[in-house]
């Protein structure tokens, strides 16, 4: 039983298939690759080293099992515009929410579907020129970036129809003009791809920005960035204590934190770690708030703290911070989401909050 398992587990991986995505009526005695499709079912093109035997072989065993998470959510879900935060809601998060249910969950989760409904046709009127001006230097940004966001994805390719590049270009226009502290930076395009490819609506994913950069993660974003070197600096505290290792080797080599670890937290590992591992995080990140992003971060270090510790300079330092985040233990996402709520044993949001006024204190400290 065990080994079937972890045998389904395998498959939530993205590197041995983004859930189920074959190809229609295939014709008998073809290969795997003839029958399974080569882009995956968030529009992402299957790397050329893609295993699609491997990925065929586990789907068949797996599928049930997705059936049955599918049906579970559905049962507790049905005639429910939102769901009340509970101990059974936050254990079905944990060990995933369906790819049909994740927009509904995230909307009510982070309380975006509230702000929504309080502030009806608010998004609309960011974008209505005859009731405000765009900022040109802001439509520059965001227009620069359109390209770069997502080339391995087919639905953000301009030959696409529909292309998201304009839901994109909407949802980062409109939020800049919600937010000017923030207006936009680089990783913005990242996330809001990310919620587009999940919601498929514009509304709701600029409502899940707000949450994402106005509540959960605060100050992320600004010019100043306090709020991302502040928690850059959190986890070296964290690591000080649940990985003193990684922490004496870091010092001995005098790796700032901020050269290893800045893109995790500012693309929400998006692009660091296997698409369906990283929607795995998020359905926890929107739940339980931005801990969750240290937990991953120290369950990653601390699995590897053997190599860090033998590092022999910053170089191989940096190599060993990208080795983390590669390879099966990252890709068996069903795994590695059990065990970022055990590796790195206890870690309360009280403590993460006590740490943070000490690093933002000395921040600030250093930086006036």
């Amino acid at each position: 039983m065990e080994k079937k398992k972890n045998k389904a587990n395998i498959v939530r991986s993205p590197q041995l298939g983004r859930l189920n995505s074959t190809t229609s009526s295939p014709p008998s005695g073809s290969s795997a690759r003839d029958r399974v499709h080569s882009v995956d079912p968030y529009g992402f093109e299957r790397l050329e080293d893609f295993d699609y035997e491997s990925y065929e072989e586990l789907m068949s065993e797996y599928l049930a099992v997705l059936t049955r998470r599918s049906i579970r959510w559905s049962k507790m879900l049905q005639g429910r515009g939102r769901l009340e935060k509970s101990i059974k809601v936050k254990r079905y998060v944990r060990k995933g929410v369906p790819n049909e249910h994740r927009g509904l969950i995230w909307m009510s989760a982070s309380g975006a579907q509230e702000y929504l409904e309080k502030n009806p046709g608010y998004y609309h009127s960011l974008l209505d020129t005859t009731k405000q001006q765009h900022d040109p230097k802001l439509v520059d940004s965001i227009r620069t970036d359109l390209n770069r966001t997502f080339p391995d994805n087919v639905q953000f390719r301009k030959t696409s129809n529909p292309c998201l590049q304009k839901t994109l270009y909407n949802v980062l226009l409109a939020y800049g003009h919600h937010n000017p502290a923030v207006g936009y930076c680089q990783g913005m395009n990242f996330i809001a791809g990310y919620l587009i490819i999940i919601t498929k609506d514009e509304e709701k994913s600029f409502w899940l920005m707000d949450a994402l950069l106005g509540r959960i993660l605060p100050d992320y974003y600004t010019p100043a960035m306090l709020g991302l070197k502040m928690d850059q600096e959190v986890l070296g505290e964290l690591v000080r204590t649940k990985a003193p290792v990684v922490w004496q080797a870091m010092g001995q080599h005098n790796v700032m934190w901020t050269l290893v670890v800045s893109r995790w937290f500012i693309c929400l590992y998006i692009d660091v770690l296997p698409v369906e591992t990283v929607l795995r995080i998020w359905d926890c990140l929107f739940y339980e708030g931005s801990k969750i992003l240290f937990r991953v971060a120290l369950t990653l270090i601390r699995n590897q703290q053997a190599e860090v510790q033998q590092a022999g300079s910053l170089p191989d330092i940096c190599d060993s911070f990208k080795h983390m985040t590669r390879g099966p233990y990252v890709e068996d996402c069903h795994t590695f989401m059990q065990k970022i709520f055990t590796e790195p044993g206890s870690l309360s949001m009280a403590t993460i909050t006590k740490l943070r006024e000490t690093c933002r204190a000395r921040i600030i400290a250093e930086e006036s």
